[in-house]
């Protein structure tokens, strides 16, 4: 039998977790959050937890050590006050980039934060959209991987755009593109991209046949944008036509993603709010909600129900 369900947010994106917890009925549990004069976190749960179903939304965007810390620190506090199962929301799972070790002497913070995820008291974790599906393999815990793909490809269906494409920026995301090229029967064409050096993309060339029509990438995450907007030269380069759309789960918009996402040849940038809106975020975004997907996640969580059949 599942204790009691209370639902607590972090500070990283309460907006969300009001969502998610006004689509099972429920209300936020009273969560006293602060920090010390040096920086230091201070937390302090105002109601009894004993025994209770605990779901902690927190993703781990910018400042991303901040929040990731806030997340061990909550598990924590939760653990020694007797929970009855923590389950830790993560809809954006940040230090995702290295899952590997592409260079000698790197570590692979993926795993790192998997690690410590579940010392720290974490039981499950339900996340979307990881930056590879391997990292899943890193926790010893059970991890309920949610995608945005079916609701970012049903958005796309209804514009019903004429003459599209769908794009995967590189080899990495051919397996999420083409989901989306079965939903909305479009042909593929796979970009090649290189790293030369942190937060630097380049995009050799495209392979499939974009002359004449209407592009549209699929990422799952943007951060400054440097590596759509190689995509888009790549793209215009080939033929293809200056009206370009963007779609990806988490959108982060750092550094001049604004100034690199706010050209012409891009009509709509389309994400989700999996991450709340920033400063840098540009005019062209267009933002789809996921609360319901995570509250719909908790109840058949809640109920022993299959959680794979949200996206059959």
């Amino acid at each position: 039998m599942n204790g009691p369900l209370r639902i607590f947010s972090g500070t990283a994106n309460r907006p969300l977790a009001e969502g998610i917890a006004q689509y099972l009925g429920t209300e936020l549990g009273d969560l006293r959050i602060e920090r010390f004069s040096d920086g230091e976190l201070y937390v302090k749960f105002e109601e009894s937890v004993r025994g209770a179903d605990i779901y902690i939304v927190q993703p781990t965007c910018p400042p991303v050590d901040q929040h990731v810390m806030e997340i061990f620190i909550l598990l924590d506090a939760l653990r020694r006050a007797s929970a009855g199962r923590i389950t830790t929301i993560i809809p954006y799972y940040g230090y995702a980039r290295q899952e590997k070790k592409d260079r000698p002497r790197e570590p692979i913070t993926a795993k790192l934060v998997a690690d410590l995820l579940k010392t720290a008291g974490a039981q499950r974790v339900v996340t979307m959209d990881l930056h590879a599906d391997a990292i899943q393999g890193f926790f010893d815990v059970p991890v309920d991987h949610l995608t945005a793909i079916s609701l970012l490809a049903n958005y796309f269906k209804k514009k019903d755009l004429q003459n599209l494409v769908i794009v995967s920026p590189d080899e990495g995301r051919v397996k999420k593109a083409r989901l989306v090229t079965e939903r909305l029967g479009a042909p593929l064409a796979v970009g090649y991209k290189y790293h030369p050096l942190h937060n630097v993309a380049e995009v050799t060339h495209i392979a499939g046949d974009v002359a004449g029509k209407t592009p549209l990438i699929i990422e799952d995450m943007i951060a400054t944008g440097s590596s759509i907007n190689e995509c888009v030269n790549m793209l215009l380069k080939a033929g293809a036509n200056p009206e370009i759309y963007v779609a990806c789960t988490h959108g982060l918009f750092t550094g001049n993603a604004k100034r690199n996402l706010e050209r012409p040849e891009i009509a709509e940038i389309v994400t989700t709010d999996t991450v709340p809106v920033s400063e840098g975020r540009p005019d062209n975004v267009t933002t789809l909600g996921v609360a319901s997907l995570f509250g719909e996640t908790i109840r058949r969580l809640r109920d022993n129900a299959s959680i794979s059949s949200l996206f059959d």
